[in-house]
């Protein structure tokens, strides 16, 4: 059996691999800095003074904590009124909450689709995602990223071989910032008859006539069966949810889910902030069109530099450079100047799409940009 300094040694070669590429993670605090576009906090309500206050009532009138799991004494009523605010915003009948987007989507996958049953889900499906399909029963099989033509064979493939097929994407893609023909994938389930399974963590707020997501946007949400979203980014909170049209999906989860079941709920708090957070969403429809122009204005000037698409408009926007050292070093130039970009590397991106995200909030404006603008283009110039 092997000893714990053997063991160690093990984990460090393994570490010691990652830094030789470029690829250790480590955590550390944020620097001072002038402009931000790193977080995923879109509309910047994590300081809004009704969300804090919000918080601070739930506080004093709950507690700091929830203190116990859902089934227990943990689910109260401001869960309860942020689960009603969800359902009617979303449009859906039935719901349930999460302490996690990631922990949603894992219950979902592990527990839904059952041993005769398949999924198909986008290649680049978040992690939490294929975590959950990999520990559940069910088949899964992974089609080309947005390539919907190889979808519908997979479909007409195995549409007689399962009892159930589910289709699983998101709406838009958290590190390329692109998104599917959502209509096209409605068209699709109206002839195959699948589970259609969208996740829009990063659609909410600025998709949709009041800040729904895409699936709204595209008017296809009565389409969808099970949406699953995140209070974590633009709601500015922490926990995840889900809304469905079918309640046997809830009970199932509430009876199956160890997820949902063993777990203390999220804090009040976190409920509230949510609740208050919606609110402020949905009549946010002037920021939303200034969030909207400040991104056309950017992906505008980044076509121009030779490094942006006119294909997508989220406002999330990938930078590929390609390569793990010149994307860390332009993230360091970007950090010298006050602005926060993220540097994604492998594993978390295919090898060889090293790339700076850039995620817009409403309180950028277009002459904000400019700074990254410069050192973008010249880093395209001196590259050739």
């Amino acid at each position: 059996m092997a000893s714990l300094e053997n063991l160690v040694e093990r984990l460090q070669l393994q570490l010691e691999d990652r830094r030789q590429k470029d690829l250790f993670r480590e955590l550390s605090l944020p620097v001072p800095h002038k402009l931000d576009l790193s977080a995923n906090d879109y509309f910047q309500l994590r300081t809004h003074p009704k969300v804090i206050q919000a918080s601070e009532n739930a506080i004093r009138s709950y507690g700091t904590g929830s203190g116990a799991s859902p089934l227990v004494t943990g689910f109260l009523p401001c869960h309860s009124q942020l689960l009603d605010k969800l359902l009617e915003w979303k449009q859906k009948p039935y719901g349930m909450l999460f302490n996690s987007g990631f922990i949603a989507n894992q219950a979902i996958f592990k527990h839904i689709p059952g041993d005769k049953d398949l999924v198909l889900a986008d290649k680049l499906v978040h992690h939490s995602v294929l975590q959950g399909m990999t520990s559940g029963k069910a088949k899964f099989l992974r089609y080309p990223h947005l390539n919907l033509d190889k979808l519908e064979e997979l479909l007409i493939k195995h549409r007689n071989d399962f009892d159930t097929i589910f289709v699983a994407t998101e709406s838009v893609f958290s590190m390329d910032g692109d998104y599917p023909d959502l209509q096209h994938i409605a068209a699709l389930k109206k002839k195959y008859k699948f589970i259609w399974i969208l996740d829009e963590a990063h659609a909410i707020g600025y998709w949709g006539p009041q800040g729904e997501g895409l699936a709204h946007e595209h008017k296809v949400y009565d389409q969808v069966d099970i949406i699953v979203g995140t209070l974590s980014k633009a709601l500015a909170s922490s926990g995840g949810y889900i809304v469905v049209k079918a309640r046997e999906f809830i009970d199932y989860l509430i009876n199956f889910s160890g997820e949902f079941i063993y777990s203390t709920y999220l804090a009040p708090a976190q409920a509230a902030a949510a609740e208050a957070a919606i609110e402020i969403i949905k009549n946010a429809e002037t920021t939303r069109n200034l969030l909207k122009k400040t991104v056309k204005h950017f992906r505008s000037e980044l076509i121009k530099i030779g490094l942006g698409s006119e294909e997508f408009s989220s406002q999330i926007i990938p930078i590929i450079i390609g390569e793990t050292e010149a994307t860390l070093s332009l993230k360091n130039q970007l950090k010298e100047k006050g602005i926060l970009v993220g540097a994604i590397r492998p594993p978390t991106v295919p090898k060889g799409t090293d790339r700076l995200r850039i995620s817009i909030h409403s309180g950028v404006r277009e002459n904000d940009l400019s700074e990254v603008l410069k050192v973008l283009k010249l880093w395209k110039k001196q590259k050739g």
